[in-house]
């Protein structure tokens, strides 16, 4: 698979060896997250907004309401920035300088479009509701036709891409490797905590199968 091409504005030009242009690695990174941060600028003035994402293929979708003034300029075809980032780890090295972090972070710049086709938007908004509770959607009351309107959904081609990733541990210079305080990694993990159902679930419903195997919460089935 072929890397993205780098450009003047994809290119790092500090700690470029931590720079990475190819295509697994950049959709690794964005398959593992699910919240991104989209910088845009209206009259001037700079905004970065977070939202959900995913990805499909050599495509990024967000959605939104309809009626947000972020969406409509997102679609009306001015440059915006897309970037996810993951924190893996705190690097504690032997001097505050060479203090760092280990993450991994994808940034996309282009320009947005509206999908326009209710029946692609819907097929869309399936793939992005499954994608983070696999097989939910089939058990949701049908989205009505009033809600697929009042939700837009943007998408944005993977053309000017480049991903970014430090690991391993500190760094140091060379005279401090014996100086005596403790150094490492501290690896940092997001978890999923225990299901709590809404204080108005009916008591005869279960937390579905696959949602328990998804989490895996089996414990948490009724007997």
């Amino acid at each position: 698979m072929d890397d993205y091409t780098k450009t003047p504005r994809t290119r790092l030009r500090r700690a470029s060896q931590r720079g990475q242009y190819d295509r697994d690695t950049v959709h690794a990174i964005l398959d593992a997250g699910a919240l991104c941060h989209v910088g845009y600028v209206i009259d001037g003035q700079p905004y970065v907004t977070p939202t959900l994402y995913w990805r499909e293929g050599e495509r990024v979708y967000w959605h939104g309401s309809a009626a947000s003034r972020m969406v409509r300029h997102q679609a009306g075809g001015e440059p915006i920035c897309l970037t996810v980032s993951h924190l893996d780890a705190l690097v504690l090295a032997r001097s505050a300088f060479h203090h760092s972090v280990n993450y991994r972070s994808v940034m996309i710049l282009g320009h947005a479009r509206l999908v326009e086709d209710d029946a692609e938007k819907a097929a869309r908004l399936k793939t992005f509701v499954d994608g983070l509770f696999p097989g939910r959607w089939d058990e949701l009351r049908p989205m009505t036709a009033q809600e697929l309107k009042a939700t837009s959904l943007l998408v944005m081609d993977l053309n000017e891409v480049s991903a970014k990733v430090r690991s391993g541990g500190p760094i140091d210079d060379e005279e401090d490797y014996d100086w005596p305080t403790w150094a490492g990694v501290v690896p940092l993990h997001t978890q999923m905590g225990d299901p709590e159902p809404c204080p108005r679930l009916a008591d005869s419903i279960d937390v579905p199968t696959n949602l328990m195997n998804f989490l895996d919460f089996d414990r948490y089935k009724k007997i």
